[in-house]
């Protein structure tokens, strides 16, 4: 073959660190847009963001040439670094080191867009945690409950 033909879709799921609930409704679509841009700069294509206060759900089609760790690993260290210049937060923002990332086919993407665009009712009835460990099990990620998600700090 000469040419490369992907199809990747990507769930991506990662928290603030500590699962502090920083990212605040007068910002948080500017976020959003932020996150956006810095996918497409990489060639990826954003199908869906939202989240909540102490997490953000990104769906995107993932371009073969960067790896998953790189691109969130640029969305995370670039947003901090945005997040922080702008003084969105007292304190410095960080989010959590870990990530959860899963794959998709294109039939499901309608369903995994939709649950995404309603987190914030989604999460009137389940915690972020319920819904993180719900997702593991749901791909069979074996996963250590001491590591999965760290306690915000009360």
């Amino acid at each position: 073959m000469s040419d490369s033909y992907t199809q990747v879709f990507v769930h991506g799921v990662f928290a603030v660190q500590c699962r502090l609930t920083l990212i605040n409704a007068n910002w948080e679509d500017e976020l959003y847009k932020y996150i956006t841009g810095i996918l497409r700069n990489n060639g990826h294509k954003m199908l869906q963001i939202n989240g909540m206060s102490d997490h953000v759900h990104i769906l995107f089609g993932l371009q073969p040439s960067q790896s998953i760790a790189e691109i969130i690993q640029i969305i995370k260290g670039s947003s901090s670094k945005w997040i922080n210049e702008r003084g969105f937060v007292t304190g410095k923002f960080k989010w959590q080191s870990g990530y959860g990332a899963f794959s998709y086919s294109k039939s499901q993407i309608p369903a995994v867009a939709h649950y995404i665009e309603t987190q914030k009712e989604h999460h009137k009835k389940y915690t972020f945690y319920d819904e993180y460990i719900t997702i593991l099990e749901a791909f069979g990620v074996k996963y250590d409950k001491q590591f999965v998600l760290k306690e915000p700090f009360v």
